[in-house]
């Protein structure tokens, strides 16, 4: 507060004129500055117009180190002018496409925002459940795509971002994701969105609880997936730019498809239109990366996104890299393909945001919800121990082990994403019989692959151990959705359920508490962020938190934290643009 008055000898109050001459000068300085932050050009640095949130399923951490130097467009963007968290790794053990979109749109981790695994065994139905499966809801297709089900993010227990965002602003705000997955899509959203859009049986999606928009059905009947019946994914680069065998080992290609490349989507063989085997081929090449790209560039055009006034939100899960990775492999050249093709497409994106939103008014987190394991065989060739568990198998060999305590038969409900089930009562049975959960234990780790076992009482309460497997169990367990009994693999083994007598169709997997599984990128760019590479160990909980900083948001009960080395001074504090920061610390620090 400015002082113009100071008492004489007397005590009497009495008035410096040059005092407040000065201090009047000052203040007309400072109002002159504030009228001056009124003008648009300092408004906008108030809070960004637009959070861009891309998903990258299955990209794991690493691959931006291998590839880079042969990136040109949005990805290369990234790395050069934002801050890249190159330590950043889920904390838990469940590295699904479900578990990591909540994560990153909540801030929370499995254990708090229920999202567990892709799908669980449900004890009060008594069957299996998809993690946005709603039975009050129903799905509806644009431009006469038949729909099935009900899908929403009932089950996630923690407000997303993005809806936290739209209920602190009024209403203002407007919350629109994309994706090929239902479950990447709405998770990314929340509960309540203006548009969240998926792919679906050869039709694009959307479900009650968003309602249908008028630019998405526009946009799917001018261009129709089946426009690109025909096409073949062929490579781009020069044959010696690429790091791994034309034929990758124990790849497991899309039905149609060869181990090689070229790759033709004419779906069957070579059907004379598009059935349902072209769809998954489109599905797992760059040209359902572009589409979606379109999408979101006619998403901000349409609905003038970064321009209501209020932060909107864009939401885009790239879904191909992960079909590509389960079938071919990380060391793979489709692998390095894929990617070569998203960073052009993510370069004319960042290009359209520029012109139509502004450079500088947006904001863009990049990530990914989980990695991937290798393909075993691949592996094997390196020496390494490394192989197949046989669910079915591991199965028939605990069913077994409690014949002797005459158990109700079959004893075990389902074993699904490393969670066994058991069925009703006989966990309860199971205590009462002595030396049952011993017996269980010894069959399931006389399993070939099998690494651990833990018991649903070891893992409650989240409690930190110098187990750092038990931890990362821990921080995926929810009591109410979680097995009885969590089975961990050991490294470099494949979980597959495969019945027995068959051969599994595809090249490999994930979901396990390993650093393939659980390193992945954080790159953030744009408005707030301190350019840099930064080494803390950090995790994909910590992005919604970050952006909810630069927005001036509160989060629900949250586990992750601000990554509060990324973010900039405001220019009228630093008065410079900050200079890039290295070495895992901040350049404004």
């Amino acid at each position: 507060m400015l002082n113009f008055r100071a008492r004489n000898q007397r005590g009497e109050m009495r008035v410096r004129f040059p005092e407040m001459l000065c201090s009047m000068t000052v203040l007309f300085v400072i109002t002159a500055a504030a009228q001056t932050a009124k003008s648009p050009a300092l408004k906008s640095l108030q809070r960004p117009k637009l959070v861009v949130m891309l998903v990258v399923d299955q990209m794991r951490g690493d691959y931006v180190d291998k590839f880079r130097g042969q990136w040109t467009g949005g990805l290369k963007r990234l790395v050069d002018e934002g801050a890249w968290f190159r330590e950043a790794a889920y904390p838990y053990a469940a590295t699904e496409t479900c578990v990591g979109h909540a994560t990153i749109s909540t801030g929370a981790l499995p254990a708090t925002h229920g999202m567990i695994a892709n799908a669980w065994w449900d004890r009060e139905t008594q069957k299996m459940v998809t993690c946005t499966a709603d039975p009050n809801a129903k799905n509806s297709g644009y431009a006469g795509a038949a729909a099935k089900g009900g899908d929403t993010a009932w089950r996630m227990l923690v407000p997303s971002f993005a809806e936290e965002l739209k209920f602190q602003t009024g209403g203002a705000t407007r919350v629109v994701t994309f994706s090929l997955k239902a479950r990447a899509s709405i998770t990314m959203a929340g509960h309540k969105a203006d548009a969240v859009t998926w792919f679906d049986n050869g039709g694009w999606m959307t479900s009650s609880a968003y309602g249908s928009v008028p630019f998405v059905e526009d946009y799917v009947k001018a261009h129709p997936v089946k426009a690109d019946y025909g096409k073949t994914w062929k490579l781009s680069l020069p044959e010696s730019a690429y790091w791994y065998d034309e034929k990758a080992t124990g790849a497991g290609p899309t039905p149609g498809w060869g181990p090689t490349f070229p790759h033709s989507l004419r779906g069957k063989g070579d059907a004379p239109e598009p059935d349902a085997e072209f769809y998954k081929q489109w599905g797992s090449s760059p040209f359902a990366d572009t589409y979606l790209t379109r999408l979101a560039e006619t998403a901000v055009d349409q609905l003038g996104l970064g321009k209501s006034g209020a932060t909107d939100f864009l939401g885009v899960s790239y879904s191909s890299i992960d079909y590509v990775g389960h079938e071919f492999g990380p060391r793979s050249r489709e692998i390095q393909e894929i990617l070569v093709t998203l960073d052009k497409d993510l370069g004319q994106l960042f290009a359209h945001l520029d012109k139509h939103v502004g450079r500088g008014n947006y904001v863009v987190a990049l990530s990914a919800d989980h990695g991937v394991v290798p393909i075993p065989e691949d592996m094997a060739k390196t020496g390494a121990d490394a192989g197949v568990l046989h669910i079915p198998e591991l199965q028939e060999k605990i069913e077994k082990a409690l014949e002797p305590f005459n158990l109700p038969q079959p004893a075990i409900a389902r074993i699904t994403s490393g969670d066994l089930y058991f069925a009703a009562g006989v966990s309860d049975r199971l205590r009462e019989a002595s030396g049952a959960f011993q017996a269980v234990s010894d069959a399931a780790l006389s399993q070939p692959g099998v690494g651990a076992v833990y018991w649903a009482e070891d893992l409650q309460g989240r409690s930190a151990t110098q187990n750092p497997i038990r931890s990362a169990v821990a921080e995926s367990y929810f009591a109410a959705r979680s097995g009885d009994l969590y089975i961990v693999p050991k490294p470099y083994w494949l979980v597959d359920g495969t019945p027995a007598g068959k051969t599994r169709s595809y090249g490999t997997g994930h979901g396990t508490p390993y650093n393939y599984d659980q390193h992945v990128p954080i790159l953030l760019m744009g408005y707030g962020i301190q350019p840099g590479e930064y080494y803390r160990e950090v995790t994909p909980a910590d992005i919604a938190p970050t952006l909810a900083s630069l927005c001036g948001i509160t989060l629900a009960p949250r586990d992750g934290h601000v990554l509060a080395e990324a973010l900039s001074k405001p220019l009228s504090l630093s008065h410079a643009q900050p200079a890039r920061a290295t070495n895992g610390s901040s350049a404004t620090q």
